[in-house]
């Protein structure tokens, strides 16, 4: 762990307009900058940098955030790799902080194992070059699937000596632990002798994200039935197989490059496009398809092919798995490739360019594929069709984007001949089940605090939808990044002094009183932050959010503060208009509070009419008495706020 004090000198030094000049040409627009977005293709810049706000925020594809995320999201490094590569660039020393026992005991054995798998790697590398049994047996293999030599080092492909403990022993002879052969998977222990989990094969390296071996996949080259054909290292502290996708280390510059990745299966597929010219191309190496895997990919790219041999069983079987796909907000398409082709094959029959067009011709939406596979089965059958539109309309739900569900709704009312109002009365069905699941579940006090937004700020869309006080709630949170340290109040106490009561502290105050709480655990992540930090001298509301170690919450106050300070929308009722944020805080401040509260009463007093409905609907006196006390203070707290308002009726 980097020392807290040497991360603030790194955040204090790694002024934005640098940091983002390394990469992007910028040319001075006001008190801004403006350039071409780094991170999608734009002809007109719509990337701007604010030296002011120490932020860069592009009004084209949406990100944003603060030094550190730009690095974390350019160079694709994690919270640790960016602030040592910004430290690296000003010259500042990292200062480590001191790890638990424990803590130090992990570090060190994840450390150890990597440098095992890196010795492993080589080894078995320089048997496919210089041991004659590597030579005769691996390397006539790769030349016999006709591979090229350039390919073969690129993926660092090896060979383990087929004899029982060749590898065991010669790591043992060369001081590594027998331990650490264990824990990573090389080595099996059985009756205190070390063996050869991958003896006799091919070894395909699998590399993490930064290019570091995490784990290995062995091809048998020998006939045996009692063998399996590909065997991958085991579940291990430094490898989670449902987390890596074999070539991504490979693949990642050219996935941000093209704007897509196509997902394939096996290793050789990786390597026969890559190969064939295209590089953007990672496997999943036979396990399903996981919302992990999919979280990497997106973290270059949006939109994915996923290519499939002609086994109709085989993506039968997948297609439950592609839902996760379409729930992480990514454009799935899928190409089926010819009746016995499979992508290492059909690929070796064509060039790159020819290769690319095939698939730009023939790959399809992933909605419409499935429901065209499975209408082929259904046929006549009314039961079948049933089942069918069923598991459609399911996936269609899955998709969070209203305007991307609308056109599947079309394409599929079209294919299946069903009436687009009955498949979005069953879609809304679901929808409405989800929610409900997700609006019991997201409790912030159920998760650990840095559970929170990684629990449930995956689909920020969807919580904002869901949150009826999201705009009122966006604005009290815009307020507190821009204005929290103002003064709102000053007045004298009783022995003369002045006391000064800021914004923020109003705010925070007011909500805090009321024990008013938002449904979207980032904004009450921000709102208890600023509770727990805004008496102490050096907060900075301007800077503490934008700073947090918190990817989610920097890419909030980036928007925000990238956001025109405009509110007036919220006060354009009855005559009474607010027109912008430059007005007195005074009036702008307590309207937008009360604002909120009364929203928040409204839903309160939705909810009691509906619960004395149910109440009266059973004949349940005592519960009708219950409710009625609770709506008559509701009323009572409803004409306070409206008097609050300048007697503005909250409907």
């Amino acid at each position: 762990m980097i020392d807290q004090s040497t991360v603030a000198r790194i955040f204090d030094s790694a002024e934005i307009t640098e940091v983002v000049s390394d990469f992007v040409t910028l040319k001075k627009r006001g008190v801004n900058f403006l350039g071409l977005c780094p991170f999608h293709n734009e002809k007109s810049p719509s990337f701007t940098v604010s030296p002011a706000k120490g932020i860069y925020k592009c009004f084209g594809c949406g990100k944003g955030g603060n030094s550190v995320n730009f690095i974390m999201e350019h160079e694709h490094l994690d919270y640790v790799g960016a602030l040592k590569y910004l430290a690296k660039k000003y010259h500042i020393e990292v200062v480590e902080k001191e790890l638990s026992p424990e803590q130090e005991r992990q570090k060190n054995d994840r450390e150890s194992m990597m440098i095992v798998n890196s010795f492993a790697q080589k080894s078995f590398t320089q048997n496919l070059y210089e041991h004659a049994q590597g030579m005769a047996i691996g390397m006539g293999y790769m030349r016999e699937r006709g591979f090229r030599d350039d390919i073969i080092k690129k993926f660092q492909v090896g060979y383990c000596l087929e004899a029982w403990d060749a590898f065991s022993n010669h790591a043992l002879d060369c001081g590594y632990k027998k331990e650490y052969l264990v824990k990573t998977g090389l080595s099996i222990e059985k009756e205190n002798r070390l063996l050869d989990r991958f003896r006799g094969r091919v070894i395909f390296p699998i590399h993490g994200i930064a290019g570091r071996v995490q784990a290995f996949g062995g091809r048998i080259l020998k006939n045996d039935a009692k063998a399996a054909k590909y065997l991958n290292s085991p579940e291990s502290e430094v490898y989670h197989k449902s987390r890596i996708l074999y070539g991504i280390f490979q693949a990642k510059k050219s996935i941000v490059q093209n704007e897509k990745c196509f997902l394939v299966e096996g290793y050789t597929d990786v390597l026969s496009f890559h190969q064939a010219g295209i590089e953007n191309v990672v496997a999943s190496s036979g396990t399903a398809l996981t919302a992990d895997q999919i979280r990497l990919i997106k973290r270059f790219t949006n939109n994915i092919t996923i290519i499939y041999d002609g086994d109709a069983a085989g993506i039968k079987a997948s297609l439950r798995g592609i839902d996760l796909v379409l729930e992480q907000e990514v454009n799935v398409k899928v190409l089926l490739l010819p009746q016995g082709e499979d992508p290492d094959s059909f690929s070796r029959t064509m060039g790159a360019s020819e290769l690319m067009e095939y698939i730009e011709k023939n790959e399809s939406d992933f909605i419409v594929f499935k429901t065209n596979l499975l209408l082929k089965d259904a046929k006549d059958d009314p039961v079948k069709r049933a089942n069918l539109i069923i598991d459609i309309v399911r996936s269609i739900a899955i998709i969070p984007d209203g305007i991307v569900r609308a056109v599947y709704v079309r394409e599929c009312s079209n294919i299946l001949n069903v009436d687009e109002r009955v498949l979005y009365t069953e879609i809304n069905k679901i929808i409405h089940r989800v929610k409900e699941d997700s609006w019991k579940n997201e409790q912030r006090s159920n998760l650990p605090e840095d559970q929170t937004t990684d629990k449930l700020s995956e689909n920020s869309a969807f919580l904002r939808s869901a949150n009826e006080c999201d705009l009122e709630e966006r604005a009290l949170i815009r307020i507190l990044l821009n204005f929290g340290s103002e003064i709102l109040y000053s007045q004298k106490d009783e022995a003369g002094n002045e006391e000064q009561l800021l914004v923020g502290q109003y705010i925070i105050t007011e909500l805090s009183n009321d024990e008013l709480e938002s449904v979207n655990p980032l904004y009450q992540l921000v709102f208890d932050q600023y509770g727990e930090n805004m008496e102490k001298e050096a907060f900075n509301t301007k800077t503490f959010f934008r700073d947090l170690p918190n990817e989610k919450v920097n890419q909030l106050a980036a928007d925000i503060l990238s956001e025109p300070h405009q509110l007036s929308g919220l006060w354009t009722r009855n005559e009474s208009v607010v027109e912008s944020e430059e007005m007195k805080l005074k009036e702008i401040v307590p309207k937008l509070v009360n604002e909120y509260k009364g929203k928040k009463v409204r839903l309160l007093m939705k909810e009691v009419m509906q619960e004395m409905q149910k109440a009266q609907d059973t004949g349940n006196a005592d519960r009708m008495m219950e409710l009625m006390k609770q709506k008559m203070v509701l009323d009572q707290i409803k004409n306070a706020i409206s008097k609050e308002l300048g007697n503005r009726t909250i409907s």
